[in-house]
């Protein structure tokens, strides 16, 4: 393991029990399997993206492992399934033990991330210390958040959590970076940001899915359609 650079940490809860807040619009099965394509989509992009040093996957999911070790990711499994905040707080503590210099933060449901976005953050990153964060579409959550070093801060990710990550960092005296990109900022919990995923030119494998199984077709339909 390298004791330099950044790595990119990917918190993954139970895939299985994946995205309560779409069970109104699709099946169990169905935001099981967008839920994964998801994954895949975000660890093809941590993969191909230059500048990580590497990639840990925080899960004690059995097909979240299995996929993170096929895209060569070190599995950090947890006892006890974690929230975001808690998963990500074990990869900072942890890597940060093993003198790494840096973590970025990404979750799983970021379909629309690409390794030029991954790039981008990287980029703007300064020297320790140091925050870069890209925000969710309507400036409320965090999609992306790189520390340097990887505990640098406490993290409360949820709705409401941009504004208190960037206020924290000020506080230790660190001016945040912010990056605004339109694959960082679409996080998907809603049947509005699958419609907004749709409007939008994608070839992955989360994008793919949704057309391939109809759920696109079912949340485009015209709502007189549905009566």
């Amino acid at each position: 393991m390298s004791a330099t650079g950044i790595w990119a940490v990917l918190p993954v809860k139970n895939i299985e029990n994946a995205k309560q807040r779409l069970s109104p619009t699709l099946a169990p099965e169905e935001r099981r399997a967008l839920f994964q394509a998801m994954v895949e989509d975000v660890l093809s992009a941590l993969a191909a993206g230059p500048g990580l040093a590497g990639i840990m996957m925080v899960t004690r999911d059995p097909e979240a492992i299995r996929l993170g070790e096929r895209y060569g990711a070190r599995v950090l499994i947890e006892e006890a399934n974690l929230g975001h905040s808690e998963a990500s707080t074990l990869a900072a503590q942890t890597l940060a033990a093993q003198g790494v210099a840096g973590m970025l933060q990404i979750p799983g449901d970021l379909p629309a991330v690409t390794a030029d976005d991954v790039a981008a953050v990287l980029d703007a990153h300064g020297e320790a210390p140091a925050m870069t964060i890209a925000p969710s579409r309507d400036d409320r959550g965090s999609n992306a958040l790189a520390c340097s070093p990887p505990d640098l801060l406490p993290f409360r990710f949820g709705e409401d959590s941009f504004h208190p990550h960037c206020a924290r960092a000020r506080e230790l005296g660190v001016e945040p970076t912010v990056v605004r990109r339109p694959g960082l900022g679409l996080d998907i919990d809603t049947p509005d940001d699958l419609k907004a995923f749709l409007a939008a030119p994608s070839d992955g494998r989360a994008h793919r899915y949704l057309l391939a199984s109809g759920i696109a077709q079912r949340l485009l339909r015209p709502t007189s359609a549905l009566e």
